[in-house]
């Protein structure tokens, strides 16, 4: 258990600013998939 708490805290924060990243990028890449299904559209006009 003494080894255990000090990997969490190693490993933790790299895994949180990771998520926190890939959350943030599927945003965006919502917004880009958005843009591109209306282009067609914006094209024609």
């Amino acid at each position: 258990m003494d080894q255990v708490i000090p990997f969490i805290s190693e490993v933790g924060f790299p895994i949180v600013v990771t998520l926190y990243l890939l959350y943030r990028i599927e945003t965006k890449l919502d917004a880009v998939v958005t843009s591109i299904q209306t282009l067609p559209e914006k094209l024609r006009e």
